[in-house]
C-alpha cells in the first residue's frame, strides 16, 4: 500500500531527519578528523599486532585531544577513543590481567578528560587556547609598566617578582606620557598574592592604565578609588603610590593610597629621604582624599617606588624592613645604577610575596 502523502512528504521527512542529526552532532573541525584517523590507526595496528603495539597506545592521540580540542568536540572525540578501546580489547585473541588494566588506566584518563572538558566549557575555549589568554593578559599587564622613552638625563627600570616564582602577580604597574615633558607612574598592590590576586590585577591594570593618562594628576587616586568601590569585591581593596614627575625641571610630587613610602637618595650627600604621602586604601572609603608630598630631583638623585613585599614580613616591622631596603640600596646602587631595579628586588622580600620596584634615576 502507498503512502497517500505521496514523495513529497517521505522527502521532507528525510530532511527534516537529517538536519536533526546535524544539529544533534558537533561540527567537526580539520583536527578533529585528523585525530580520529589517527586514533583508528592506532586501533588497527592494536587488533592486527596485538604484541607489538601495546592497548595503552591509544592514550596518545586522547591526550593530544585534551590539548587541542575545544569543549564542544573534546567529550565527542572521548566517547569515540572509549568505543575504540572497548573494540580494540574484543578483537584481542587473549585477554590478560595486564590489557583489561590498560583498559581501566585509559577510561580512567578518559574520565578526567571529560571532568576537564565540562571545567573548560565554563569559559568557553579549551585546550591550549585559555593558557594563551592568559599569557597574553599578563604580557599585557607587563606591558602597562613598560616605560616610554626618556629624554637625555633620565633613566627609569621596573622590575617584578611573584609570589612562587609564578608568572602572576598581584602587584604591577602602569605608565602614562599624558603631555611631552612630563612623566606619570603608579605601583599598585591588590590585595592577595600570586594567582589569587592575578585576577584582580588583571582588571584593575587596564582601568588604571587608562585613568592614569586620562585624568589630572590630583584626580588620579580619587578616580581609581571610585572604581574600586564599584567594583563590590570581597577582598576588594588595593594600595598605590603615584609619581608624576616633570622630565624638564625634575620636580615631582608623590601620592600614597595606604603604600610604603617612596624614597630619595640625593647624589651630593648619599643619604635617603623618605617621604611619606598620607592616604587610605583603595576601595575601603568613599570620598577619600590623597594628599601629595613634592621634591625635586638633582643630576645624579635617585628615586624609588616599591610594593610591601620588599620591606615587610610577618615577624618585621616595616619601618625596620624600609631601613634594611635603604641599606642595601646604598650598597647595589653606588656606581653603576644599570639594571639596580633587578638587583633590590632579587635582595629582599620573601619569595613567598608578590614584589615590585621602581627606579627613576636623572643622569
Amino acid at each position: 500500500m502507498t503512502d497517500p502523502r505521496g514523495p513529497a512528504f517521505a522527502s521532507s521527512v528525510r530532511r527534516s531527519w537529517t538536519a536533526a542529526v546535524r544539529a544533534a552532532l558537533p561540527r567537526h573541525s580539520r583536527a578533529v578528523r585528523v585525530l580520529s584517523v589517527v586514533a583508528l590507526l592506532v586501533g588497527a595496528s592494536i587488533i592486527a599486532f596485538p604484541e607489538i603495539v601495546p592497548l595503552n597506545t591509544l592514550v596518545l592521540p586522547l591526550l593530544v585531544g585534551s590539548l587541542i580540542l575545544g569543549p564542544r568536540h573534546l567529550p565527542w572525540f572521548v566517547v569515540f577513543m572509549l568505543v575504540l578501546v572497548v573494540l580494540s580489547i574484543s578483537r584481542q585473541a587473549d585477554v590478560t590481567v595486564r590489557t583489561v588494566g590498560a583498559a581501566l588506566t585509559l577510561f580512567v584518563a578518559g574520565f578526567i578528560i571529560l571532568m576537564t572538558s565540562f571545567r573548560r566549557t565554563r569559559l568557553g575555549v579549551g585546550g591550549t587556547q585559555g593558557e594563551s589568554m592568559l599569557v597574553d593578559l599578563r604580557d599585557r599587564i607587563q606591558g602597562q609598566g613598560h616605560i616610554p622613552e626618556l629624554p637625555a638625563g633620565w633613566h627609569a627600570e621596573t622590575a617584578l617578582r611573584s609570589a612562587g616564582g609564578t608568572p602572576f602577580a598581584g602587584d604591577f604597574m602602569v605608565t602614562s606620557v599624558p603631555a611631552p615633558g612630563r612623566l606619570e607612574m603608579a605601583v599598585v598592590d591588590v590585595s592577595g598574592k600570586g594567582e589569587g590576586a592575578a585576577t584582580r590585577a588583571l582588571l584593575l591594570s587596564g582601568a588604571f592604565g587608562g585613568l592614569l593618562g586620562a585624568m589630572a594628576p590630583h584626580d588620579f587616586l580619587p578616580a581609581a578609588n571610585d572604581y574600586l568601590l564599584r567594583q563590590d569585591w570581597e577582598e576588594g581593596f588595593a594600595t598605590a603610590v603615584h609619581l608624576s614627575l616633570d622630565l624638564d625641571t625634575g620636580v615631582f610630587k608623590v601620592r600614597s593610597a595606604g603604600h610604603p613610602p617612596a624614597a630619595q637618595r640625593a647624589a651630593g650627600s648619599g643619604r635617603w629621604t623618605v617621604h611619606h604621602a598620607e592616604g587610605p586604601a583603595l576601595g575601603i572609603l568613599p570620598g577619600a582624599e590623597f594628599p601629595s608630598v613634592g621634591g625635586e630631583l638633582r643630576r645624579g638623585d635617585a628615586l624609588i617606588l616599591y610594593t610591601d613585599g620588599l620591606v615587610e614580613t610577618p615577624n618585621r616591622d616595616i619601618e625596620l624592613g624600609i631601613d634594611r631596603m635603604l641599606g642595601q640600596a646604598e650598597q647595589l646602587l653606588r656606581g653603576e645604577l644599570d639594571g639596580g631595579a633587578r638587583r633590590l628586588v632579587e635582595a629582599l622580600g620573601s619569595p613567598h610575596d608578590d614584589r615590585a620596584l621602581l627606579l627613576v634615576h636623572r643622569t
